[in-house]
């Protein structure tokens, strides 16, 4: 079987279930596992290089409003690849290309691959996500016994915080504009021991204003941007709080405000959300 993941959280299951020989190409965004790296990159990113956050956020919303892409897809290599699956999604358009641009290039291939969308809501979706993946694969094995292992972590965690206090907690997805926590993430707060504020689970994140965070005044405020590693969060962090009202906040006066690598972590739907319930119990209950 010859599989090309468009999605990098695709790409972290099909090597955390055994079948990364099985897999051919990636996004240019596939930074891990390691072992992927040197695959063929499919897709490569239609917007400049721009590093403020307002700035990015206005390319989007142009770009989108406009019916363009944010990414470029290259269906000559597609082609060359020949491949049996290709693994995609229909659940952000941001994130990573768009289902309808997969399927329009899957349609015009000399052969006749199966094209698969993954749209996870929830940590439970994508526990069903990597068993869809493991039967794709002929991974059922592997699938099952990864799913095992994020069950057993996820009982760990909800064990530790059971009798603890929970934190009103506020996490932000993009800094500017800010936006909420969205699909799987408030579950994974909660899950963390947090109780999840001006969040929006199970569905897409949505834009807030700083009159609705200031009359919040959470306990804890996570800053995970959507695509940012930890040093362009901390960045973003201090962009941030160097706008009125900001270091007023309760978590901000406190010392509660917390940075994480959105692009490895929260913003990912894969195994490693795992990894994400974990951090976010150690930085609400130490």
């Amino acid at each position: 079987m010859r599989v090309v993941s468009l999605l990098p959280s695709a790409t972290e299951i099909l090597f955390a279930i055994g079948a990364g020989p099985e897999v051919v190409g990636i996004t240019h965004e596939c930074d891990y596992p390691p072992q992927a790296q040197g695959l063929a990159r499919l897709t490569s990113s239609a917007l400049p290089a721009i590093a403020e956050s307002a700035e990015i956020d206005r390319h989007v919303r142009r770009s989108l409003h406009a019916g363009s892409s944010l990414y470029h897809l290259d269906t000559d290599l597609l082609e060359r690849l020949h491949p049996d699956v290709i693994i995609t999604q229909e659940l952000c358009a941001v994130c990573a290309v768009s289902y309808e641009i997969v399927d329009r290039a899957a349609r015009a291939l000399t052969g006749d691959p199966r094209v698969i969308s993954l749209e996870p809501s929830t940590l439970a979706d994508v526990y069903a996500n990597i068993m869809t993946v493991g039967e794709l694969t002929g991974r059922q094995t592997g699938a099952a016994a990864l799913v095992e292992g994020l069950r057993q972590r996820e009982a760990a965690v909800l064990s530790r915080v059971a009798s603890r206090p929970r934190p009103r907690v506020l996490l932000l997805e993009w800094t500017d504009p800010p936006m909420s926590a969205g699909h799987w993430t408030p579950g994974l707060i909660q899950a963390a021991g947090g109780d999840p504020v001006l969040a929006h689970a199970e569905s897409n994140s949505q834009r807030l204003t700083d009159e609705d965070i200031f009359a919040a005044d959470p306990d804890v405020i996570v800053l995970a941007p959507c695509g940012f590693d930890l040093a362009r969060t901390r960045e973003a962090a201090s962009q941030l709080l160097r706008q009125p009202g900001w270091n007023e906040l309760r978590a901000v006066a406190c010392g509660a405000l917390a940075c994480v690598d959105g692009n490895a972590y929260v913003n990912r739907p894969g195994p490693r959300l795992l990894d994400t319930m974990e951090i976010f119990a150690q930085i609400f209950h130490g």
